[in-house]
């Protein structure tokens, strides 16, 4: 028979500070490391952002997104390498078979999802259809506002679940649970979305009632691609395709649209995240992910 080990005995400041399970930081700890990495990754990056201050409105959001990428990705790896003692990968990231079909699906998903809202508010006459872009705009201004999003939007995707639903809510859950580590990331992404044009409590509800279900398309797989996908089709779909802000964000729209039904239930300047037609969108969504994973095997 082998001898019981006594416990080891530790030390206040590694009960503050230490993981009990492995030799690695606590994940308080390392939330705050990677948020300070922010900053600091922020101040170096953001010489560029000065030199590229005077680029039209269109470009704008482009460099933004480009910035964000650098300043994001370059701090969550580090913080996970470091921090974390895990490979980037392992946050969700391998490149399988299942890559480029999660983030089509989830695009796929969102398309539906936004149609929905869509036709209903179209139906209960919240919403009034006023043309297409190419009815107002040349085409090149068409083709290139168009691309310019897409790309823009692609960028979003990737920077806010590899934060969200990557760093932040595995962080969380290993320092917790899995509950809570959903509820407290879908919390912070939807204060995150506070300083946005046009926001209110009601829309920070909405973006936690999203980062939840965002949260769902990375618990059904163990990969961030089906979150990155739904999220990049959310944004598209939403603002590019069928017209409606983003996020409270005025964005090129093909499709040319006034809404101008009750705030509490569109939206309004916002969006619809901020209304309570994104519930029934939100409930579609999760149950098509359902049936695209249920025969996953993670």
């Amino acid at each position: 028979m082998s001898e019981v080990q006594p416990p080891q005995n530790r030390s206040f400041l590694s009960n503050i500070f230490l993981s009990p399970d492995e030799p690695r930081l606590r994940a308080g700890w390392r939330l705050l490391l990677q948020t300070l990495l922010l900053f600091v990754f922020g101040m170096a990056f953001g010489i560029v952002a000065l030199i590229f201050g005077g680029l039209p409105e269109l470009i704008g959001p482009l460099v933004g997104q480009l910035l964000n990428f650098f300043i994001i990705t370059s701090s969550v790896y580090v913080a996970r390498r470091w921090f974390d003692k895990r490979s980037f990968e392992s946050l969700g990231l391998k490149v399988d078979k299942y890559t480029l079909l999660d983030i089509l699906a989830g695009m796929g998903i969102t398309f539906l999802q936004m149609g929905f809202i869509f036709v209903a508010m179209l139906g209960l006459g919240w919403l009034t259809f006023e043309g297409f872009a190419w009815e107002f705009d040349p085409i090149n201004t068409v083709i290139a506002g168009v691309l310019n999003f897409l790309v823009v939007f692609l960028l979003v995707g990737w920077n806010e679940e590899l934060l969200s639903r990557g760093y932040h809510l595995q962080t969380i859950a290993s320092g917790l649970n899995l509950f809570w580590g959903v509820i407290i990331s879908s919390a912070v992404f939807g204060l995150l979305h506070l300083g946005n044009p046009n926001a209110t409590w009601m829309s920070a509800a909405g973006i936690f009632f999203a980062g939840v279900y965002l949260a769902y398309g990375y618990i059904r797989t163990k990969q961030l691609w089906l979150p990155i996908g739904l999220h990049i089709g959310w944004n598209f779909f939403e603002g590019v395709v069928f017209g409606f802000p983003v996020s409270g964000l005025d964005i090129y729209a093909l499709t040319r649209i006034s809404v101008h039904g009750p705030e509490l239930w569109t939206g309004g300047a916002f969006g619809p995240e901020a209304g309570l037609i994104v519930l029934p969108s939100l409930v579609l969504g999760a149950l098509l992910i359902y049936l695209y994973t249920r025969t996953r095997t993670n």
